[in-house]
């Protein structure tokens, strides 16, 4: 569920970006049509780019955030799965317990030796 709220996500933000490059676009069209040198024509293609480069910019850091948000959403269901599931502590904290089995002397298993 969460790749695809992830891939939603990505594709709205893919949309805002053609957006912002389709203004910058025409922007750039209006301001070459009222430029009287080439100086002028020059200087609104570089600010044309220069916000197809920020479309860019943001489109992949949506996309980071999204990435980020994925993550967060996995992780705090896994830990929260993981302690609600958790067999209660006797005698002490959860540090003192480790997380493998003990060998016993007689090994893992018993009537099996080491």
């Amino acid at each position: 569920m969460q790749s695809a709220m992830e891939k939603l996500s990505n594709m709205g933000s893919v949309a805002k970006k053609k957006l912002k490059i389709c203004r910058a676009k025409l922007d750039e069209k209006v301001q070459k049509a009222s430029a009287k040198t080439a100086e002028e024509r020059k200087i609104a293609e570089e600010r044309r780019k220069a916000a197809e480069a920020e479309a860019k910019r943001e489109l992949h850091e949506a996309k980071a955030r999204h990435a980020a948000q994925k993550l967060r959403t996995r992780q705090s269901h896994v830990l929260g799965h993981r302690l609600h599931h958790q067999p209660p502590v006797e005698g002490g904290s959860a540090a003192n317990v480790p997380a493998y089995p003990i060998a016993s002397p007689e090994g893992y298993y018993p009537g099996h030796r080491i």
